[in-house]
């Protein structure tokens, strides 16, 4: 009984191990294959999709893989479109959706997917210099283009990328989560109202404390100025 109880408390330390050699592998793999040259040759989408697919062969744990495939796919394109003049914002909807599509032939979580794929085009937009509000709109376009053609489901797809943009963009600065939250308030790829189910920075969503028992509220004249400043933060 003794013999048979260590292997198996060693078990999960193996497996992480093998996850994280996969993680790695993968990123390299993908690292290596996407560059500018190959984003004329072959085209964003197919390059991501295929890319992405080639380097999950053989892979433990496809799902935690496909995280870090997604990203890196996502991140390498942005960066070897920079590199030579490229549009940016083409190049961001078109890995996502090649992305997004390489999640959907493996059975992937798509919402996740297209959530750290959009967070990662943002970021690698910032990276660049470019416009991350662009990125953002383009991100979502992309998540959209693939969720009708794969039929699922399109607006819990868009929405997963929007804060997915959103997230990357308030880790870049004040500034660019303003500007990325502008550009998601409108219709975005025939999807409406994405911003409202991303939440905004710490400081416009202060919780209401809670008065001691016993007294008096001396803020009840003030309180529905109040409320229009949230209203005015939260739609800028």
């Amino acid at each position: 009984m003794a013999r048979e109880a260590g292997p198996k408390r060693r078990q999960p330390k193996a497996s992480a191990a093998r996850r994280a050699q996969d993680a790695q592998r993968v990123q390299r793999t993908i690292e290596d294959a996407i560059n500018s040259g190959e984003i004329i040759a072959v085209g964003v989408l197919n390059l991501v999709k295929n890319t992405i697919l080639t380097a999950l062969v053989g892979v433990q744990d496809v799902g935690a893989a496909l995280g870090v495939a997604g990203v890196a796919a996502v991140r390498g394109s942005i960066k070897a479109a920079a590199a030579i003049g490229g549009d940016l914002g083409a190049v961001a909807r078109e890995a996502i959706r090649g992305t997004v599509t390489a999640a959907e032939e493996i059975g992937g979580e798509l919402g996740g997917v297209a959530r750290s794929a959009a967070r990662g085009a943002v970021n690698a937009t910032g990276e660049v210099g470019g416009d991350v509000g662009t990125a953002a709109r383009r991100a979502v376009e992309g998540t959209v283009a693939a969720a009708r053609e794969l039929g699922a489901d399109v607006v819990g797809l868009a929405r997963s990328a929007a804060e997915g943009a959103v997230e990357a963009a308030d880790h870049i600065g004040d500034t660019a989560g303003r500007a990325v939250r502008a550009t998601l308030s409108g219709t975005v790829a025939g999807v409406r109202t994405l911003v409202r189910d991303v939440s905004a920075p710490g400081p416009r969503t202060r919780p209401q404390q809670a008065r001691p028992r016993g007294t008096r509220s001396t803020t009840r004249r003030g309180r529905a100025p109040e409320s229009r400043g949230t209203l005015d933060a939260e739609a800028s």
